[in-house]
């Protein structure tokens, strides 16, 4: 008998004794894991540190075990996300070359079928786009990675603590600014 056939078991038995609750959370984990990751590191919270506020964010999830509405979660989680990231910039700024850059966003597939000129051209193009985008002010940053997420305009307001003509000024003039700056590199 391995170790192996001895795990499995007691893996079973431990994921049978999971509330409904439990079960949930762990599935909304697994969906939101990612956006939200990308929402922190949008915000240059070092990979290690993002990683470690998106498993508070989901510790702290009691949403669905208090027996609160389901309605908004993307919202909600992505609201806890906000403010606790807020929280660790504010304690971090004594730490600011810590921020990450863009290399340590997550690997993202390549494209095979480009050729080389052709993939450097896209590097050049999303390096300048990633500029301007760095360069943008912070509630526009925010806004236009929580669109990116999926949310709603509404939803992002709640989240950033704006209005919704906050969120759809700031997103028009990040959009717009994104816009020329590709424009004028063709």
């Amino acid at each position: 008998m391995n170790s192996l056939s001895l795990v499995l078991p007691a893996v079973a038995e431990a994921e049978a004794r999971r509330s409904p609750p439990q079960q949930d959370t762990i599935a909304l984990f697994d969906e939101f894991r990612a956006p939200v990751l990308r929402y922190l590191l949008s915000l240059r919270i070092p990979c290690p540190d993002a990683e470690e506020i998106v498993q508070e964010v989901f510790l702290s999830f009691r949403h669905l075990r208090d027996g609160k509405s389901r309605a908004n979660l993307p919202g909600w989680i992505f609201t806890v996300a906000h403010n606790m990231a807020m929280k660790y910039r504010t304690g971090a700024k004594r730490q600011a070359e810590r921020f990450a850059d863009a290399a340590d966003y997550p690997e993202t597939a390549r494209d095979a079928t480009l050729n080389p000129e052709d993939r450097l051209n896209a590097k050049q193009r999303s390096e300048r786009l990633m500029a301007v985008a760095r360069a943008l002010p912070e509630q526009d940053q925010c806004c236009l990675t929580l669109r990116a997420e999926g949310l709603r305009y509404r939803e992002i307001a709640r989240v950033l603590g704006i209005s919704v003509g906050s969120v759809a000024n700031s997103l028009a003039r990040a959009l717009g600014r994104l816009s020329r700056a590709d424009e004028m590199s063709r």
